[in-house]
């Protein structure tokens, strides 16, 4: 078990923060580099591209169920045993995607690989809470976002490269790899975060009113759902961009690319800032003063476009400054959730990542089933949640008393 580290110096990646970083970045990865293949795969494995969305599908699944499950065991087993687990089932199940001859193999693997690479959402998480002080977390946090930040710039770029020098399969390839350095890693850099010893065992009603204590905690709701609602913000907008960018606005596709790449910078750079910023102020101050940006922004958009000032350069500034705002919001939102939450960090944040998961998939269904053929679907529902997540925070989170929820 390792000793708390409150400080965490600038311009310094420690090896284990490194790794978690990583394990982070396994869900990102599964999602945008395979993105490009869908086509290829339907072609190889002769179905219908809708049937390939299935894969996808089932994968998000296993990333939202597994969520719920690993908590609760890192918090009575320890850190490391359930993580090492996660990320093996991740590996194996990338493997076995290599050699995959239908897609309704595909589709299971998927769903297994997703219930492993949950693990790296959950866990990373909770050990660093359990290292960090509640400002220190906020700034590892904010280092942790640097690579969650480059995922998606990355990813889509790897996979549009594997294609043009192998198959579909090339990808799945690379994401064993990435299972098997990120076991290796985790094995070698890694230490237990928990007292095992001082664990209660694990008993499924105990767990449930673990859940169901961390439900009715307001305090600890009312950040999770803050940080959530501009998550699922950004959901909207990975869902609904590429539309109204390409679409509405006639950007090549080949250059969508640089569109994205923007605002993942603006949202890598502010949780730069951020990690900074909270060494001197309160993860507390610094998301009250940052979330009416978001909420200011999405607004005003919502009313250009309906007034019928809609164009592409407010669209990209709107969006920019709402994405950019993310990296304020996530990591204190999550430091400050978990702040209090003692030996039940680890399902604290499984019900933290699931809710917010859930809530981000929610948004992309509304974005799907809301489609009239104009930006004011994207805005509208960026706005609903920008808005939403600055009167949560001003009206009832930063008013509730910060203690531990009730188990």
């Amino acid at each position: 078990m390792h000793n708390k580290d409150t400080q965490l110096s600038m311009g310094k990646f420690p090896p284990w923060l490194a790794v978690l970083a990583a394990l982070t970045a396994l869900g990102a990865l599964a999602i945008d580099m395979y993105l490009p293949s869908f086509t290829a795969i339907a072609k190889d494995l002769g179905v219908g591209t809708n049937l390939v969305q299935l894969t996808l599908a089932s994968f998000l699944i296993g990333l939202a169920v597994g969520q719920m499950f690993y908590g609760p065991l890192s918090d009575r087993f320890g850190r490391k045993p359930p993580l090492f687990f996660g990320i093996a089932l991740y590996f194996v199940c990338s493997l076995l995607c290599i050699f995959a001859q239908s897609i309704e193999t595909l589709i299971v693997l998927r769903l297994f690989q997703g219930l492993g690479g949950s693990a790296g959402m959950v866990i990373p998480r909770a050990m660093v809470r359990d290292r960090m002080g509640a400002e220190g977390s906020a700034k590892a946090f904010s280092m942790l976002m640097l690579v969650f930040g480059l995922a998606p710039i990355l990813a889509p770029f790897i996979g549009g490269l594997m294609l043009v020098f192998a198959s579909w399969r090339g990808i799945f390839v690379v994401l064993t790899i990435f299972g098997l350095l990120c076991m290796l890693g985790t094995r070698k850099y890694l230490t237990e975060t928990v007292d095992v010893s001082r664990a209660e065992p694990l008993h499924l009603g105990r767990t449930l009113r673990q859940y169901w204590g961390l439900l009715r905690h307001r305090q600890f709701m009312s950040f999770v759902l803050c940080g959530g609602l501009v998550q699922a913000g950004m959901f909207a907008y990975i869902a609904g961009g590429p539309f109204v960018v390409i679409e509405l606005h006639g950007i090549k596709p080949q250059y969508f690319g640089f569109v994205f790449a923007s605002n993942a910078i603006g949202l890598i750079a502010a949780s730069q800032i951020n990690a900074r910023l909270v060494v001197k102020r309160s993860a507390e101050r610094v998301l009250g003063k940052v979330l009416w940006v978001p909420a200011g922004l999405s607004l005003a958009v919502v009313l250009a476009v309906l007034a019928g000032l809609e164009s592409l350069p407010l669209l990209l500034f709107g969006f920019f400054g709402f994405l950019t705002a993310y990296g304020f919001t996530g990591p204190n939102a999550t430091a400050i959730a978990l702040k209090h939450q003692g030996r039940q960090a680890g399902t604290a944040a499984a019900l933290m990542g699931t809710l917010q998961f859930g809530m981000g998939v929610l948004s992309g269904v509304v974005m799907s089933l809301w489609h009239d053929g104009t930006a004011l679907p994207l805005v509208s529902v960026m706005a609903i949640c920008g808005v939403s997540a600055f009167l949560l925070y001003h009206f009832v989170a930063k008013h509730e008393p910060v203690t531990p929820a009730m188990h």
